[in-house]
């Protein structure tokens, strides 16, 4: 009785954990999040992205050493912050996360979970009085869940498919704050869904055109014959939290019948 193999299976660690349950681990990870999601009416997304490294305007360094450069570049990516926890507001209060159609909730804004933009953004819906989702995921360097998602809405994954595709599977839209190779990950993967039409149409922001046209020749992948032209109407450009609600609306984003 004392031997590993009578354990119960569902109660034996070494075996779920071993090589041969992978799979069973995949749709542990599947159910939890979509069991939760279900429960509180959670019917679609708006899913934002962007680098973990900003920060708020008061939270900013004081410290003398810190050179010109570095410090345009900290209020640069303090602004970034401070327009994704805008919108994160503005979605939430305009978008149907506060509001129940038949119990379901819409546009509730879904992230990373982590700091950064992602702590923007669900800073804003929780300054809102909505919820909103952090999928975080198990890191090296553990990644902790930044203190305003909604904690029966705050998951932690291993798996980074399962993580994309329960960020992917809701979303009514997407939104593109600067960010590094985790943030260029994210976004090509949306827009390869919807070039090979693997995925529906949906609106796609990128905030900060400037940035985005100094990481990433656009042009120069149609002109290479790459993509084609009219992939460039996957996304759309904005400056402002403001303009990115307008654009997302404009373009398509599903609004539940009480929001229009």
């Amino acid at each position: 009785m004392q031997s590993p193999s009578y354990r119960l299976p569902a109660l034996d660690q070494d075996f779920l954990l071993g090589d041969s349950m992978r799979g069973v681990r995949f749709l542990l990870e599947y159910a939890k999040a979509e069991e939760a999601l279900r429960n509180w009416g959670v019917r679609s997304t708006i899913v934002v992205f962007g680098t973990a490294r900003a920060r708020p305007l008061d939270d900013m360094t004081a410290d003398e050493t810190v050179g010109d450069r570095e410090r345009k570049q900290l209020a640069r990516r303090a602004r970034w912050y401070e327009e994704a926890r805008r919108f994160g507001r503005i979605a939430s209060e305009r978008g149907g996360a506060m509001e129940h159609d038949h119990g379901q909730r819409d546009n509730v804004i879904a992230t990373g979970g982590g700091p950064g933009i992602m702590e923007a953004a669900n800073r804003g819906a929780f300054e809102a009085g909505a919820p909103s989702i952090g999928f975080n995921i198990t890191l090296q360097h553990e990644q902790e869940p930044n203190a305003y998602s909604t904690p029966e809405l705050t998951f932690r994954f291993h798996y980074f498919a399962m993580r994309k595709m329960h960020l992917a599977m809701r979303a009514n839209a997407l939104v593109v704050f600067p960010g590094g190779f985790g943030t260029l990950d994210e976004l090509f993967e949306l827009l390869t869904l919807q070039q090979t039409q693997k995925a529906p149409r949906l609106p796609v922001v990128l905030y900060d055109e400037s940035y985005w046209r100094s990481i990433i020749n656009f042009n120069a992948l149609v002109e290479e014959g790459t993509i084609s032209p009219h992939d460039l109407d996957l996304f759309e450009f904005a400056e402002s939290a403001e303009e990115i609600w307008d654009k997302l609306v404009a373009s398509g984003l599903r609004l539940p019948p009480q929001s229009r």
